[in-house]
């Protein structure tokens, strides 16, 4: 039986065109649908080595704007294409700005059994593909061989010709091809004229629990996150839990300075909801690195996180809903 590659479409820079060759900047992200994305890609054919390929177009959207009903449904397709005996594994085309994002979600709601014997290569653009030199071809070509090379498991993302572990990962420049990091984990591997070679083993499917449920579920839980920083109050906190507009917030991340200290105006308000019943959790907007036991010396309880705030965000979120 003929194995086959899912291609999945969400849009994004990869799919963007603008008026001129020259502007890699003024573009409209999402104006292609993934099957034309494929036609652009010469090595294409040789990346998929004789598997055949299947595009769907799960959602159209700049990621900026990414929300719950298009990672619901992404998630739900994702699920449907590795359970099926004959797909090898997805590749799934999507902007940078939320990718990160994007991909750790997928890792905690893909089935684990699923995603330990197969892979989801989350893969982008930074020029859109009416750029005289798009990148967008030759990420595709190379997550097309990352998701056909034998042992492939977890979700990854490749770009610029690295590929990284979707929980470490963050997109750290606004214009370079090369846009993402590792930071201290480091890539996975790289791709080189069509080979994957991995430096590290491929993601640890299963050592977080997944939970395929959130799928199935009508609304998730509102998670907000708040940034420490000089001056900051604790007003927008307090507005957010006071002034919901029908959604109330049931958890908050706060993005604390260095070590995950928190202001102490800020840290009064904080204890204040969470009095009220929306958990908090402790992160740092530290670029590298994470929080080192406890930065604190009073007695509040707020939970501490070893991921980014924006990933942390969906992990909450997912917690609450389990």
């Amino acid at each position: 039986m003929s194995k086959k590659i899912v291609f999945l479409g969400m849009g994004g820079t990869i799919a963007g065109k603008a008026s001129s060759p020259g502007d890699n900047v003024g573009y409209k992200a999402a104006q292609l649908g993934v099957e034309e994305l494929l036609t652009a890609v010469p090595a294409l054919a040789a990346s998929l080595g004789g598997r055949s390929a299947i595009a769907e177009q799960v959602a159209q959207l700049d990621s900026k704007d990414m929300h719950d009903g298009a990672w619901r449904q992404l998630g739900l397709r994702a699920s449907h294409y590795l359970a099926m005996p004959d797909v090898a594994g997805l590749v799934v085309t999507h902007g940078t700005d939320t990718l990160e994002e994007t991909g750790y979600f997928l890792s905690r709601v893909l089935p684990s059994e699923l995603l330990g014997t197969k892979p989801v290569v989350m893969t982008c653009a930074m020029r859109p593909a009416t750029s005289q030199s798009p990148d967008g071809p030759q990420n595709l070509a190379d997550a097309t061989t990352v998701a056909c090379t034998p042992g492939a498991r977890g979700v990854v993302l490749v770009c610029a010709g690295v590929i990284h572990d979707v929980l470490h990962v963050r997109k750290v420049h606004p214009y370079r091809p090369n846009a993402f990091d590792s930071g201290e984990a480091g890539p996975l591997g790289f791709v080189e004229e069509g080979v994957a070679r991995m430096v590290h083993g491929w993601p640890e499917v299963g050592s977080t629990p997944s939970i395929p449920a959130a799928l199935n579920a009508t609304h998730w839980p509102r998670v907000e996150i708040v940034v420490n920083h000089a001056g900051v109050s604790g007003a927008a906190v307090r507005s957010m839990v006071a002034h919901h507009g029908g959604i109330p917030v049931r958890g908050m991340v706060v993005s604390g300075t260095g070590n995950g200290s928190v202001h102490q105006d800020l840290e009064a308000a904080l204890a204040e909801v969470q009095s009220q019943g929306v958990r908090v959790v402790r992160s740092t907007r530290c670029a590298l690195g994470q929080i080192v036991g406890s930065s604190r010396g009073d007695d509040t309880d707020f939970g501490v996180t070893r991921l980014d705030p924006y990933k942390a965000r969906i992990a909450l979120m997912l917690d609450l809903l389990a």
